[in-house]
């Protein structure tokens, strides 16, 4: 989690700082600004999903850090239909096939994420010493 996190802090700090670069990490055609026509809001986009990709990140971090487990849990359903959608984006040619990387980070690390969760749980029940067993019994 604390890695995602990062690695989201990260990407939004590019986003913010240098919009060009991170949409062609994406796989998208970086457009100088001289070339958008009128009402262009590519960049106010991709200016606000930076900052969101920011505070995501420091969510994740501090999550990680406080081990917030119900937070680990919740992101599993979503970060699976992001992965969903993302890729569907890609297959109805909404998105360049470049894309789907950012589908597959996210179904990727939310099935680490479950598989994380369920060794932990396993390990706690096993271990009657641990804290986490008292609540998971």
């Amino acid at each position: 989690m604390g890695v995602f996190g990062v690695l989201a802090a990260v990407m939004g700090i590019v986003g913010l700082t240098s919009p060009g670069a991170l949409i062609k990490m994406m796989g998208f055609a970086a457009v100088p600004d001289a070339g958008r026509g009128d009402g262009d809001h590519t960049v106010v986009f991709l200016t606000a999903s930076s900052m969101a990709a920011l505070n995501m990140g420091v969510y994740y971090v501090l999550a990680a850090a406080s081990d917030w487990t119900a937070f680990f849990r919740w992101t599993v359903p979503f970060r699976l239909v992001t992965c969903t959608v993302f890729t569907l984006a890609v297959l109805g040619d909404r998105a360049p096939a470049g894309f789907i990387g950012v589908g597959l980070w996210e179904g990727l690390g939310a099935v680490a994420t479950a598989v994380a969760l369920r060794a932990d749980k396993r390990r706690a029940v096993r271990s009657p010493e641990s804290p986490a067993a008292a609540t998971a019994v």
